[in-house]
């Protein structure tokens, strides 16, 4: 899903910036520690079952590439990309290991532009159903505790809260139409051939574009407001299908 082509060190350096920006918040404010803690299933299972989509829709239009790399699995261990899991953790954007393919090995039942395209949205769709499963789990939970207070539910409750809007960040983030994001390899494979060969020769410039939106607030600026406005619209849409049951 998210390969870089330049020295890993300078990821190494923008993850240091990330993480110490944010470790004084954590060391002086517990609950946002405990926050940190209980989000770390989330980002487990948003990161895992987004490669695994990849791997899973490439290998059902042919592609056996991610089978044989040991991608077509549940085990988070395949599917962990250090610097990617650590910025999804402190910024709630982030990306796992990425899925090799073979666009070759498609079938021929589509072309194979749109093969491709296919197995690039596999990933932020798997968030973003997963990020719907949450919410109904949420709601689910909220209603039958409604007379009760816990720390268990508590803890439960801001999990689940946790797993919506990391997987809503995870998908999201990905759909930004810029390479080395799922977005560009979409938006790369339904553009018009001329546009498509524009798309290429400007690729440097579009990642180094990326880097500097990732880098600098601007990532934040346009996720954030995307993964609360979508969070609150599923919220609202679960909650009024589960009020006209009860």
């Amino acid at each position: 899903m998210f390969n870089f082509g330049y020295d890993k060190r300078i990821l190494y350096v923008i993850i240091a910036i990330f993480a110490i920006m944010h470790l004084r918040g954590y060391i002086s404010n517990p609950d946002s520690l405990l926050g940190l803690v209980l989000s770390l299933p989330a980002i487990l299972i948003a990161i895992t079952f987004h490669e695994f989509a990849h791997a899973f829709v490439a290998d059902k239009l042919g592609d056996d590439t991610p089978r044989k790399q040991g991608r077509l699995t549940l085990n988070p261990l395949a599917h962990l990309d250090p610097v990617g899991s650590v910025m999804l953790l402190f910024a709630g954007f982030g990306w796992g290991k990425p899925v090799e393919i073979e666009p070759r090995n498609f079938d021929r039942k589509r072309s194979m532009s749109a093969s491709e395209a296919i197995v690039s949205i596999a990933g932020p769709a798997m968030n973003f159903f997963l990020a719907i499963v949450f919410a109904i789990i949420l709601i689910i939970t909220l209603i039958a505790t409604k007379n009760l207070y816990n720390q268990a539910i508590e803890i439960i409750t801001m999990m689940l809260e946790y797993g919506i809007l990391i997987n809503l960040g995870l998908g999201i983030f990905n759909l930004i139409p810029l390479p080395p994001l799922d977005g560009s390899k979409i938006l790369r494979n339904i553009l018009p051939y001329k546009a498509k060969e524009w798309y290429d020769r400007n690729y440097q410039i579009l990642y180094l574009v990326f880097i500097v939106i990732w880098i600098t607030p601007i990532a934040s600026a346009i996720v954030s407001p995307l993964i609360n406005g979508v969070y609150s619209g599923i919220m609202n849409i679960v909650l009024n299908i589960f009020m006209k049951f009860i």
